[in-house]
């Protein structure tokens, strides 16, 4: 998360994989994704994914020493990291961790009031990357109790749906919230998340999807590697889709969506 682009500021601006085994990692994610990884500029414990050369994602060694589940992160541009972590403890919201200095920038984990986590960036953004471009996820998702209220929590820390230049735009699509950029849509906010639930793809979380050219070949690259499913493919409103756990069980959807 270090280079030119300041614009987009509310907008989803990276994902990342908090891992408890870095090198199993990158070759669970070689094997079903075809990434390559370099190192990353933070250490030894973090590397970045690349797709045709191009920056995907980070990964982080960190989950054991952070306390936290492996899981995939998505984070969001801000201009000031220490006024956005109070606009989320104002609202009866926590934030985990940070914000920090991390490389030129400064990141920060915290969780909406139905328990999702997230991330919050201040610094320089990677040219480019952005979410649909072929070098970064295709789509993320919220599920949450209540896509409406988590509008409002989102809009308010993030700035959404403002008359600043650039602002993100939102839009309410039957029970659903699409959140644009630009005029593309880059993120949805969608309901029936359930806080207590026993299965982590029904709880309150922020979904990542990785586009791929053949979903059944990912899948099979997946078992073979020591991965799970988690939803069987299938065909969704976007296209067709399977959901995978890697061996450390960090969920993931891959997509063979048109949009892809």
């Amino acid at each position: 998360m270090s280079a030119s682009d300041r614009a987009g500021r509310g907008a989803p601006c990276w994902v990342s994989l908090l891992t408890s085994n870095l090198t199993a990692a990158q070759d669970f994610y070689s094997a079903v994704m075809g990434w390559t990884f370099r190192a990353g500029s933070l250490g030894e414990d973090f590397s970045v994914a690349l797709a045709d050369g191009k920056p995907v994602a980070g990964l982080g060694n960190v989950a054991k020493s952070m306390g936290v589940p492996v899981s995939w992160t998505s984070y969001f541009a801000v201009d000031d990291a220490d006024v956005v972590a109070s606009r989320i403890r104002e609202r009866g919201a926590t934030v985990a961790v940070g914000p920090i200095a991390v490389g030129r920038g400064r990141a920060a984990l915290a969780a909406d009031p139905a328990g999702a986590v997230f991330g919050f960036w201040e610094g320089r953004l990677l040219p480019g990357w952005h979410i649909g471009s072929g070098g970064a996820p295709a789509w993320l998702e919220l599920r949450t109790r209540d896509a409406f209220a988590a509008a409002m929590f989102y809009g308010e820390v993030f700035e959404w749906a403002t008359d600043r230049p650039g602002r993100i735009e939102v839009r309410y699509e039957d029970d659903a919230v699409m959140v644009l950029a630009g005029g593309q849509t880059v993120a949805c906010l969608r309901g029936g998340g359930v806080e207590a639930a026993p299965d982590p793809r029904v709880r309150p979380r922020w979904h990542v999807y990785f586009c791929v050219d053949d979903v059944e070949k990912a899948v099979e690259a997946a078992l073979a590697a020591g991965g799970t499913v988690a939803a069987e493919p299938g065909r969704s409103a976007v296209g067709r889709e399977a959901t995978l756990r890697d061996p450390e069980g960090g969920l993931f959807t891959v997509t063979a969506q048109a949009e892809c």
